[in-house]
């Protein structure tokens, strides 16, 4: 099944020049990813705190777009440019979560979103990266399948912030969407553990 992640390399060739760009100002892996974590806590927290405002989810589209960017630029710092640490490991996958959680967390509180989906989507959200980091434990690759990886949540959820940003109303369909997400979450983690073992077998 496909995934957005199929797409990476040709966009780490788009963001090649700026990456090595940053690398020559110095720029360190390690902070692209604590920055794309801080902001988008920003982001997230715009959006708890603002929940009926409509700017905030016109706003979360855009960022997603830079987060996946900042995200493809750390790698590339990482591994191009001699930046590859245990400490930038960490870091790197428990950015992730925590931004992940910070930007779709707070959707909980908006109009139309349903409060209890929101929590499921998040919490399977993590089980699928804590699988993907596991499969290293057991000898596998670090596991990115679809069908509902980092990057398919961003453009999935950034399609839905535009549409009730642009004023289009979230009833009766929104919650069929939210449902759909958590059950290709739940695909996603079954497909990740299995792949996993197959490799390490």
């Amino acid at each position: 099944m496909a995934s957005i992640y199929d797409i990476k390399p040709a966009f780490q060739k788009l963001l090649r020049p700026l990456t090595n760009a940053l690398a020559a100002a110095g720029v360190t892996a390690n902070q692209v990813t604590v920055a794309a974590a801080l902001l988008s806590a920003a982001v997230g927290a715009c959006i708890w705190f603002q929940p009926a405002a409509r700017w905030p989810l016109l706003v979360l589209p855009g960022f997603l777009f830079v987060r996946m960017a900042l995200n493809a630029i750390d790698g590339m710092l990482a591994r191009e440019h001699n930046q590859k640490s245990r400490l930038g490991a960490v870091l790197n996958e428990i950015g992730d979560v925590l931004a992940d959680t910070a930007l779709y967390l707070p959707l909980a509180t908006v109009p139309g979103f349903s409060p209890w989906l929101m929590v499921v989507i998040t919490i399977l959200a993590i089980v699928s990266e804590m699988t993907g980091v596991v499969a290293v434990q057991i000898g596998a690759t670090r596991r990115y399948d679809g069908p509902m990886g980092k990057s398919d949540r961003a453009f999935a959820f950034g399609l839905l912030a535009l549409l009730l940003g642009l004023g289009v109303p979230p009833h009766p369909w929104l919650d069929h969407v939210l449902v759909l997400i958590g059950a290709l979450l739940v695909l996603t983690i079954v497909r990740r553990a299995r792949r996993a073992l197959a490799e390490a077998a």
